[in-house]
């Protein structure tokens, strides 16, 4: 018995002797966690949070300054014949009424001979119808004899008639037609007059020239240049923003730093099919004479509040595969690359139609993405 206790008692400190020798083994080893490499680089990345703005953007467009459209008359001679004087200059004042020019127009003569020559007619069918009339009521004519004067009078009131419009449509002054035969003033001398008050802008006409209404060139433009429209081409998504009465500034290259102010006047209705664009037309006061048609201009349009909309900085958006990109940072930290819809560009803001909604955030520069990936693996490398 005891030497069965004793042999055990000399296997356990055996045993713990052993145990005491033998190196620890070693413990298992714990990798550091490695965050992700976005969320590394999310450090140093500018981000913001989208929100709707109900206020437009500015809408900046190239422009032309032109003549108002009720402002100018390109005007041509309705008659034929050589030119006997010219009695404006370019760049000259004149009133509406006032004469730019006297030609010898022939065919006023030829009309107003037939229509003299239709007064005396008509007066001969009108005297021949009181005969015929009294001589018929004396029972000395017949009834068809009455019918014939009375058809020869009713034709010779519409020659004359005929003949009249003739002179009017060559300008000669219903008042003159007005006066008795004998106190009437007409000549073969026509005067081109001005159709309203401006200057003389264009002027291809000499004295003895020949000139007609087969003419293709106009004689004279006048213009009033004291007030003159700014065309400009607006795409249909953009007509949101614009409204008739609406007060733009346009800037022209002649004047930097001058805005003259140009109130919208005209919107519009077709769409042109190749462009997608419509035309604005808006008015421009011009007293001092500054501004000159056919300048080259830009037209600024504020802003309005008729819905919200989502408004970006343009360099948050990247274009990749003929689409356009944005880079949202999700809740959890990662980025995702979403294809957006764009409304309208304008003073580096972008307005997004669709792609992304608000309380979403977005990475401002998207490009500075591939310089922080380059940093990240010359840190590794090294």
């Amino acid at each position: 018995m005891k030497r069965s206790l004793r042999h055990l008692l000399f296997l356990l400190v055996g045993f713990a002797l052993t145990s005491c020798t033998q190196p620890d083994a070693p413990a298992p080893s714990v990798k550091p966690a490695v965050p992700p490499a976005t969320t590394a680089r999310q450090r140093d990345l500018q981000t913001m949070l989208v929100d709707a703005s109900s206020s437009l953007p500015a809408l900046t467009l190239p422009a032309r300054v032109t003549y108002s459209e009720d402002g100018y008359s390109k005007i041509s001679s309705p008659l034929q014949g050589p030119v006997l004087d010219v009695r404006v200059k370019l760049g000259q004042a004149v009133k509406a009424g006032e004469v730019l020019m006297v030609i010898d127009a022939a065919d006023i003569a030829r009309a107003y001979a037939a229509y003299v020559e239709e007064i005396s007619e008509l007066g001969l069918a009108e005297r021949n119808y009181e005969l015929t009339k009294d001589l018929y009521d004396a029972q000395a004519m017949s009834r068809k004899d009455l019918e014939h004067a009375e058809n020869d009078l009713n034709r010779e009131r519409a020659e004359f008639k005929q003949a009249k419009e003739r002179l009017l449509s060559l300008r000669v002054p219903a008042a003159e037609l007005s006066k008795p035969l004998a106190q009437q003033q007409i000549t073969s001398r026509f005067e081109l007059r001005s159709p309203l008050t401006g200057t003389v802008v264009e002027r291809a006409v000499t004295p003895g020239q020949i000139v007609g209404a087969g003419t293709d060139t106009p004689l004279f433009t006048v213009a009033n240049l004291d007030r003159l429209q700014v065309v400009a081409d607006v795409y249909e998504h953009d007509l949101s923003g614009i409204r008739v009465g609406a007060v733009a500034m346009m800037t022209v290259e002649a004047y930097p730093g001058i805005e003259f102010p140009a109130k919208i006047a005209v919107i519009g209705d077709v769409v042109d099919p190749a462009t997608r664009t419509i035309k604005i037309r808006a008015t421009v006061p011009n007293k001092d004479r500054r501004l000159k048609p056919e300048m080259f201009a830009r037209l600024t349009i504020a802003g309005n509040t008729m819905r919200p909309k989502i408004v970006i900085p343009k360099q948050a958006v990247f274009e990749r595969s003929g689409k356009q990109w944005i880079v949202v940072q999700n809740e959890n930290g990662r980025l995702e690359d979403r294809a957006i819809t764009i409304d309208s560009i304008a003073d580096n803001q972008v307005t997004i139609r669709e792609g992304v909604t608000t309380g979403e955030r977005i990475v401002l520069s998207p490009a500075s993405l591939n310089r922080l990936a380059e940093g990240d693996t010359a840190t590794e490398g090294a």
